[in-house]
């Protein structure tokens, strides 16, 4: 028994270090004060809104340990009122996802029947999370073959789609979106091969009105539920994308939206860049190596 102890005591301690360790290599900051916050404020101010973004770097360490944190504290706090929506599962996914969430099948077949991500380790923290204590995880974006469709063809080849096939897809036709979210989508892409094609626009915007769309069905399934978005950065990024498409779906949705940005002066923020990136600003540490 004693040695349970000792051992079970080495591994909190173990716990606290490596989360103080990764705490010196992020900074929390609310937009509007400009002060720093903690998890905890986040939590807090999720009490008034319905949908929580996460825009994280795909390959950032310390992003991907604040998600599941908060993920973590959301549900200790609001309990199985928290739902978790995945940029990384795509809505043909979702059958097969439940399946794994229920037992029904094991992680090694989810892994083969899903397309998981290369990088899926990042994320199953989460899922497993989610699996134990019985909440639900939506698979939200729209399948890739789609998106690569729109690419090559733009939007009529979506039209022509079987019933069955639509119904993995929000409503067409689908928002594209012109102005601010356009005018950024064609500066990131600028000298990358299609950069210039309004077709891959129209692929981005697939993506965004997917993920959208997941979020309002489920909502308007479950009026009482909150949901907590992990996606790409870019979908969310001054609140454009994916939380500008949902907003239009539903305009009395609260949402709130967190930004990560690696910055090696993150104990002074470049406000005049980072004020109009979300209600968060999430900074971490460029020196801490990437996941991929």
């Amino acid at each position: 028994m004693r040695l349970l102890l000792v051992f079970l005591s080495l591994c909190f301690l173990g716990t606290v270090h490596a989360q103080d360790s990764i705490a010196a290599h992020y900074k929390i900051y609310n937009v509007k004060s400009k002060q720093l916050i903690s998890v905890d404020k986040i939590v807090t101010d999720m009490n008034n809104a319905d949908v929580l973004f996460f825009g994280e770097l795909h390959d950032d360490s310390v992003g991907h340990f604040l998600e599941h944190k908060i993920f973590e504290a959301l549900y200790q706090t609001y309990g199985d009122k928290i739902a978790l929506s995945l940029e990384m599962f795509e809505t043909d996914n979702q059958l097969v996802l439940n399946e794994y969430l229920a037992g029904k099948i094991d992680e090694k077949r989810l892994a083969k029947d899903a397309r998981l991500w290369n990088n899926y380790k990042d994320y199953r923290p989460m899922v497993e999370f989610a699996k134990a204590n019985m909440l639900p995880v939506i698979a939200a974006n729209p399948p890739r073959r789609y998106v690569s469709m729109v690419s090559k063809g733009g939007m009529q080849p979506l039209l022509e789609l079987s019933k069955e096939a639509k119904k993995l897809l929000p409503p067409l036709p689908y928002d594209t979106l012109p102005g601010r979210y356009r005018e950024k989508f064609f500066e990131t892409m600028k000298g990358s091969p299609g950069g210039d094609n309004p077709k891959v626009y129209y692929s981005q915007c697939l993506w965004d009105a997917g993920m959208s769309y997941s979020i309002y069905k489920y909502l308007k399934k479950h009026k009482s539920k909150k949901v907590f978005h992990c996606v790409g950065g870019f979908h969310t990024s001054e609140k454009l994308g994916t939380a500008a498409q949902l907003q239009m779906r539903n305009k009395k949705l609260r949402i709130l939206n967190i930004a990560t940005v690696r910055d090696d002066n993150f104990n002074k923020p470049d406000w005049d860049r980072l004020s109009l990136l979300g209600d968060y600003i999430l900074l971490t540490d460029p020196s801490v190596k990437k996941t991929f």
